[in-house]
Formats: C-alpha cells, structure tokens, sequence
C-alpha cells in the first residue's frame, strides 16, 4: 500500500476507528480472564479487611494461638509454592511444545495442591472436634470466612487442571488450549499471592 492509497483508506475501516470488525478471541479471553482476576483480589479484599476487623472478637472462645498449628501451615505453605513453581514449569513446557514434560508438571501440581487442601481440610476437622466452627465467635467466622473461600479457589483450581490435561490428552497444545493453560497458570499464581497475605494476617499475626 503506497502513500497515495493510504490518504484514501475510508477511517470506519481501519483498526482502532471503529472499524476492522471485532476484537480477536485472544483479546477478549485476556480483558476478561484480567477482570475476572481483578474481582477476585477486591473480594479476598473485604474478606481480609472483615477478617482484620473481628481478629480480636473471640467471645470467650479459642484465639488463634490456641488454634494455630504452624508446623502444618508451613507444610501448607511449601506445597503451595512448590505447586505454583510446576505450574510455571508447565506453562513453559507448553509454549515449548512438549506434551509429556507438561503433563509431569500438571500432576506434580496437582498432587501439591492436593496435599495442601487435603491438610487444610484436615486442620479444619480437628477445629471442629474442639468447638471451633465458624458460629462459635465473630473471630472464627473471619477466620473460616478468609480461608475457606482460599480453599474453596484451590479446590476449583484442581478441577480446572484436570479439565486442561483432559483437553490436552485430546486436542493436543492447540493455540486455544494455550491460551487456557496460560490463564490457569496465572489464577493459580494469584492464589499464591493470597495465600501469603493470608499466612501473614491470619497464621503468623494470629499467634502472637
């Protein structure tokens, strides 16, 4: 296309004026993957600040001290982030084209991030045995609010996974199946990042 042509392009076509049809599919999977992201950290947001607010309200109950069990938090902790670092790998291995080394990734993530809710699950039956529940004071109720909703996103996580190695095993590293891949890996980032504000405010703080 010479100068020349270009003066007479008609502007309703040209990308940008409002012309040149609609956004590609890419476009519009990461504009609403981002808000879809974005949403989530201002409800961990008011589920922190709720928490922060009835922190100190025990009503004569079990504090946090008295609940808090560190030693499976860290545990929690290093499955946690041992499974977002497979989940980067994986995404790597993808992009590279190499089916077999993502699918070792995926199950190793899995498999981590199974062994987190499963201890997480764990703690909370053990809280429930010595009268813990999250009705016992407004405390708990932040408490099982904050975590059970990061809990909850794992366990959607882990089933998101699954569905991605299903679509793998049978449609292969598709663009379309990349771009899946690529917004899981960062939704499962993201629970890292929430689950450290989370070992920061709850556990850590909570013990002092």
């Amino acid at each position: 296309m010479t100068i020349e042509t270009i003066d007479f392009v008609r502007p309703e076509l040209i990308p940008g004026r409002g012309g040149g049809g609609p956004a590609s599919t890419r476009t519009v999977v990461a504009y609403g993957f981002w808000i879809f992201i974005l949403s989530d950290f201002v409800l961990f947001s008011a589920l922190f600040a709720t928490f922060a607010v009835m922190s100190n309200r025990t009503a004569g109950g079990p504090t946090g001290s008295e609940l808090i069990n560190l030693t499976h938090v860290f545990i929690e902790t290093m499955c946690l982030l041992l499974s977002s670092y497979a989940a980067g790998l994986g995404a790597l291995s993808a992009e590279r084209r190499q089916p077999g080394r993502f699918l070792v990734f995926a199950v190793l993530t899995f498999v981590l991030g199974a062994a987190f809710l499963l201890i997480e699950i764990s703690d909370f039956a053990d809280m429930v045995r010595v009268g813990a529940g999250p009705s016992r004071s407004a405390y708990l109720s932040g408490f099982w609010a904050l975590v059970g909703a990061h809990g909850a996103h794992v366990t959607g996580g882990l089933l998101w996974l699954s569905y991605m190695v299903a679509q793998v095993v049978a449609k292969g590293l598709e663009p379309h199946v990349l771009r899946r891949l690529l917004c899981f890996s960062l939704f499962w980032h993201a629970l890292d990042i929430v689950w450290v504000g989370v070992l920061t405010v709850v556990y850590l703080m909570g013990v002092q």
